[in-house]
């Protein structure tokens, strides 16, 4: 048994998109719309879906925005320097809403990151 995804419904497709490929680096697996059941379906990662988890991104036709409600936590991503992603991350227009620094308690580098709808993704300092 593995984990195969995890879906987000979003806003904006094409915003949530630029966000997870052109800041965050992922890419662009599959995509497809439905239009029967007006939705579009877009797969990202960071590698072959045969071999990774990935991420969902679900866009129902209409809906620009969700309520994120208080139970969903973050996404956790593992980079290899936490100080130098979250900076190339600015750099690319995203928005760093933890700098990169020892998390409250430990010594594990982490920081935070908003995508467009507000989802959090946790950076986390690969280990060596």
């Amino acid at each position: 048994m593995r984990i195969l995804h995890t879906m987000l419904r979003v806003g904006s497709l094409n915003r949530s998109l630029e966000f997870y490929t052109g800041i965050l680096g992922m890419k662009l697996l599959r995509k497809q719309d439905y239009p029967e059941g007006e939705f579009t379906l877009a797969f990202v990662g960071c590698g072959d879906e045969s071999e990774n988890t990935v991420l969902e991104l679900t866009y129902n036709w209409g809906t620009d925005s969700y309520d994120l409600g208080n139970g969903f936590g973050h996404i956790a991503v593992e980079v290899e320097d936490v100080y130098k992603a979250a900076e190339e991350i600015k750099e690319r227009g995203g928005e760093v809403v933890r700098e990169a620094g020892p998390m409250k308690g430990g010594t594990t580098v982490i920081a935070f990151v908003k995508d467009p709808d507000g989802y959090l993704i946790e950076l986390i300092g690969a280990k060596k």
